[in-house]
């Protein structure tokens, strides 16, 4: 399903750091946008997913990408993010054309740049709360103490002391969907992509969880799209887009 490099082939072997520097040297965005969805088009089997989804986002900013159920939201996501990769259409970070890259180095970059929370928060359960937030750290090589150090910097400021040592299952869905959101920015990621964050949660946990994903975010910079059909999430962004039928629109608050 992927496609092969347009350039010349690089070494058999290259580092994750030297892949990660040579993606943000080529990221510094000749337009406005960090990162641009063009004319997607996606099937899964018979049945279309994206049929001609375009989507721009720019550096620092919030957008909701809403829709019902089976709209292509999330596979519009999971395209910007390099988890899938259209039959058709263009992906760029800036200067850099992802569904042209490489398994390898499209795995590199979700690892090194961008982070992600899910609806379920998908924690590890085998690890405590604080193996968790420290994961991404560990994964790009670095070394375990620090990382720890990295990763226990934001339990208090997500309302989670004393948490470190617990595992998933001894968490409520708010304690895990927080932990999730500090793994999601610990590596300080250039983006964040979010999938239904507060799907599983009830109003005053998404509320809580909405006010540090989009505080954190705006303190660090980081540019997300999060993926939502609830109103009251996507209230939350600096601008909102509807997908339907497998095509995106503007919903309100475009910017120029």
């Amino acid at each position: 399903m992927d496609r092969p490099p347009s350039g010349p082939a690089g070494p058999a072997r290259t580092s994750g750091a030297t892949v990660t520097a040579n993606l943000l040297a080529a990221a510094e965005p000749k337009t406005a946008n960090l990162i641009e969805a063009r004319d997607l088009h996606l099937s899964f089997g018979s049945t279309p997913a994206l049929r001609g989804a375009s989507l721009g986002v720019r550096k620092g900013e919030i957008v909701a990408v809403m829709g019902p159920s089976g709209s292509g939201k999330s596979t519009l996501l999971h395209c910007l993010a390099g988890i899938l990769v259209a039959e058709a259409g263009e992906v760029w970070l800036g200067r850099q054309r992802l569904d042209t890259l490489s398994d390898e180095r499209r795995s590199a970059l979700r690892r090194d740049r961008f982070g992600f929370v899910f609806q379920s928060g998908q924690l590890v359960p085998e690890l405590t709360a604080e193996e968790n937030v420290a994961l991404p750290l560990l994964l790009s090589g670095t070394r375990r103490g620090p990382a720890m150090t990295a990763a226990r910097k934001w339990f208090p400021a997500l309302g989670l002391d004393r948490l470190e040592g617990r595992r998933s299952g001894e968490l409520s869905g708010g304690q895990a969907q927080r932990i999730a959101l500090a793994r999601g920015l610990v590596a300080g990621p250039q983006m964040l992509f979010a999938d239904e964050p507060t799907g599983a949660l009830d109003s005053v946990a998404g509320e809580l969880v909405m006010n540090l994903l989009t505080a954190a975010a705006r303190e660090h910079g980081t540019t997300v799209v999060i993926v939502t059909h609830d109103a009251r999430v996507a209230a939350y962004a600096d601008r909102k887009v509807i997908v339907r039928d497998g095509t995106v629109g503007t919903l309100t608050g475009t910017r120029p």
